[in-house]
């Protein structure tokens, strides 16, 4: 029997980016807006609701306190209240989509934890080549301050999310457990068929999410779409059937560092292989970079015969 599939958000910084605002080049990315314009995150959130979602992860992918005391000149006190402000943004505009709208429903905040690569804003949280000069307890440290944040300001998940290597997955999941209150879910950066951006087998690196009673779901995020059905393939084996598989790729356009996004034919294709991602155990689907709310909506319309929460 197929269990019942929660729809997620899709790309808040293509949103941000389709509303004027520049986000490329800047070393905080989205998270700038947290201190300088919060009502355009806020703004995408309510899109987002108003195409589906029922899951909103929070603009932190690439806030942390030392980001915000390098590149927006703020103290640490400052810092942690841009984490705190971007939990609630999106518990705002759950609570305002709620009150306003007859469409009803339980909407899940989840705090964006990314890889320590996003703060090094250079792409390496698509090789997670860094990992080979830090020790687990390097990578603790590092993510436990942010997760203490998001932790404080009452979200229901944390997302760790685009994370290129088992070994940084490792040292989340034993900062994880220092808040046992809190639930997560675990998403690889991936770039082949078979393995993480690090190049650690897909089905070995899943496993770690046997290790926690507090991982809901495993699987890869900002990666494209035609990855994942051979992901979750290779890697079934090993799911326990209580960790349900969770997947949000990129829309099917391709990066090139030097000219930008290439749009191809159909640039909301991840939307036509949904349901295969359902019959193969995802229960958890949305959208990354690149994913509209017209995408999620898409994806909406598919689900419908998944969703408890779709009417």
């Amino acid at each position: 029997m197929v269990e019942v599939v929660k729809i997620m958000s899709g790309g808040l910084s293509t949103e941000l980016e389709t509303a004027g605002l520049t986000l490329q080049g800047d070393p905080l990315w989205s998270a700038r807006l947290l201190h300088t314009n919060p009502q355009a995150i806020k703004e995408v959130h309510r899109s987002f609701l108003r195409s589906g979602a029922e899951v909103l992860t929070t603009a932190t992918y690439q806030a942390t306190i030392k980001g915000f005391q390098q590149h927006a000149g703020l103290n640490v006190e400052d810092a942690e209240e841009c984490l705190h402000i971007g939990v609630r943004l999106a518990k705002e505009a759950a609570d305002e989509f709620n009150w306003k709208s007859l469409d009803k429903r339980n909407i899940l905040i989840a705090g964006s934890i990314g890889p320590y690569g996003a703060f090094l804003s250079n792409g390496s949280e698509y090789s997670g080549y860094y990992v080979k000069e830090m020790s687990t307890e390097d990578l603790k440290d590092w993510h436990r301050v942010q997760m203490q944040c998001l932790a404080s300001a009452g979200i229901d998940f944390f997302a760790l999310e685009t994370i290129p290597s088992k070994k940084e997955a490792e040292a989340l999941l034993e900062v994880l457990r220092e808040f046992p209150n809190t639930k997560a879910w675990l998403s690889y950066s991936c770039q082949s068929t078979t393995s993480t951006s690090y190049g650690d087998p897909f089905e070995e690196a899943v496993k770690l999410a046997h290790k926690s009673h507090q991982i809901v779901a495993v699987g890869a995020n900002c990666c494209s779409p035609f990855l994942i059905s051979p992901l979750l393939t290779c890697a079934n084996k090993n799911r326990k059937q209580e960790n349900g598989w969770i997947v949000y790729p990129n829309s099917g356009e391709k990066w090139d560092q030097e000219s930008g996004w290439h749009t191809c034919n159909n640039a909301e294709m991840f939307c036509v292989h949904a349901e295969e991602w359902v019959n193969l155990g995802a229960t958890w689907i949305g959208g990354c970079c690149r994913t509209s709310p017209s995408a999620i909506a898409n994806l909406r319309k598919i689900l419908r015969p998944f969703s408890g929460n779709i009417k």
